[in-house]
């Protein structure tokens, strides 16, 4: 049900000599690497892609092999435009005043208006010398004539790019209209982009960062036609909280859902295995950046950061396709990071959220991280400092109830549920919802949240949970994440 690895000559040898090593042998090469002074960042994001799809990704698990794996990473909220706003300013969305995709609550008009663009990774690192690059999507509601934000010397973005075919780009204010041959999939142009970018602030000698961020595996999950026959028979993963057979613990929005019907169920397979399809160009498109910083000898000053702006379910708790709960499907997503003094074959295990991701960016490029972000560094944790940095991450969400109004909103059926605020522990999820309504779940002997158990709670770990949400639902800098 693999692909082998595609690799793009003269990096396949290079890949491949490093494989034969025995694996405490990668661990000492990477040990000795130390970062230089002005890294180069490339991070590639993609679009509701859940943990289960990495395992057809070679690229990616190749990553696993040689870098850090963040095990507890979250995001604020699992939502488009939220998290990747989160992403740019490392703040909540109650800093941000992104918590949807459109409308006075979100989406890029409201980012742009609330001055968040003028304070992103991109701007700080623009300032102390970097090139920066923006490729693929930005936020939701950005159309291609659109100006182009601060901070970015490279701008290579598209507005609805969800089809792979026939788009157009903002290419450095310029719109480019692309059509339906193979060549126009998406994902591969970006690919050629970031490629065509990699090699030329190479011969530049110049320091950069870019982010590329891709539509796939985000639906209708487009495959590349060379991928398009790829996994027949496959079947979406049937964990113990696929159909779940009783919901009577669960808050109201949920306790009503039927059992998922046979043609159900049907629907959900073919639409994993499009996702799976549709990521093995992204998985491509990271093989050809590796390919490409080889062949200009800047691997070894190049960090590589993968990861997801949302998670997303496919039949657990009797949802259908989609995203937005408190559930682990949803705001637990992966986040691997490959570079110059990364411990090989790593996993780092305490709680780590999209917040932090600025504020890493930003040490790493040696610029000094604003009080006003409420992410805290990773920095440490890719030197190998294993301590846990938190003891809780806040998970923040306006639902259909809030906005009554919304005409995007998302169908129950699909699990939008109304808003809420949800505190993620190494070993629990409390969540208390608009309506009233609270869910707890023990992690440790219930993984995959199917047992709602807030009734049995002690009123003292209760109060406990109830405070630190509160301390978090309106935090603000360095108070987030200490």
């Amino acid at each position: 049900m693999r692909r082998p690895v595609r690799l793009i000559a003269p990096a396949a040898a290079a890949l491949s000599a490093l494989a034969s090593l025995p694996l405490a042998a990668c661990q000492e090469v990477e040990s000795q690497v130390r970062a230089p002074e002005s890294p180069n960042i490339i991070f590639v994001l993609t679009d509701d892609l859940a943990s289960n799809l990495v395992q057809y990704m070679p690229h990616v698990k190749q990553m696993q092999q040689r870098g850090m794996t963040f095990s507890d990473y979250y995001v604020t909220d699992s939502l488009c435009c939220p998290s990747r706003s989160t992403i740019f300013t490392g703040k909540y969305p109650h800093n941000t005043g992104v918590f949807t995709n459109q409308g006075a609550d979100g989406g890029y008009r409201t980012f742009r208006g609330r001055g968040n663009e003028q304070a992103t990774f991109a701007t700080a690192l623009r300032k102390s010398g970097y090139r920066t690059a923006m490729m693929g999507k930005y936020l939701n509601g950005y159309q291609p004539n659109d100006p182009v934000p601060p901070g970015w010397d490279e701008w290579d973005v598209a507005g609805n790019g969800y089809p792979e075919f026939n788009y157009t780009l903002n290419e450095n204010g310029r719109q480019v209209r692309y059509g339906n041959r193979p060549e126009d999939y998406l994902t591969d142009v970006l690919a050629g982009k970031g490629a065509g970018f990699v090699t030329q602030a190479a011969k530049d000698r110049r320091p950069f960062m870019m982010e590329i961020a891709t539509f796939a595996p985000h639906g209708p999950a487009t495959p590349a036609p060379r991928d398009a026959g790829l996994f027949p028979g496959l079947l979406a993963p049937r964990g113990p909280a696929f159909n779940e057979a009783d919901i009577s613990d669960k808050p109201g929005w949920l306790q009503g859902h039927p059992r998922l019907r046979p043609e159900q169920i049907r629907k959900i397979d073919t639409v994993y295995r499009k996702r799976a399809r549709s990521v093995q160009a992204v998985d491509d498109l990271i093989g050809r950046l590796q390919a490409t910083l080889k062949a200009t000898g800047t691997d070894r000053d190049t960090y590589l950061v993968f990861s997801s702006d949302n998670g997303f379910h496919l039949g657990e708790h009797r949802l259908a396709q989609g995203k937005q709960t408190a559930f682990d499907t949803d705001i637990r997503v992966p986040l691997m990071v490959t570079g110059p003094g990364v411990p090989a074959g790593s996993t780092h295990r305490g709680l780590t959220q999209n917040t932090d991701l600025c504020p890493t960016f930003e040490e790493l490029g040696g610029v000094p991280v604003p009080a006003s972000v409420d992410g805290r560094s990773l920095v440490p944790a890719l030197k190998g400092d294993p301590t846990p940095r938190r003891e809780a991450v806040l998970i923040e969400h306006h639902g259909p109830n809030d906005r009554p109004d919304d005409p995007d909103r998302q169908g129950r059926a699909a699990g939008n549920p109304p808003g809420y605020e949800a505190l993620r522990t190494a070993g629990e999820l409390y969540v208390e919802y608009a309506d009233g309504r609270r869910e707890y779940y023990a992690l440790k002997n219930d993984p995959t949240e199917l047992d709602n158990t807030i009734e049995q709670l002690s009123p003292q770990r209760l109060e406990e949970l109830q405070s630190r949400l509160n301390e978090l639902r309106g935090c603000r800098g360095g108070i987030c994440h200490t």
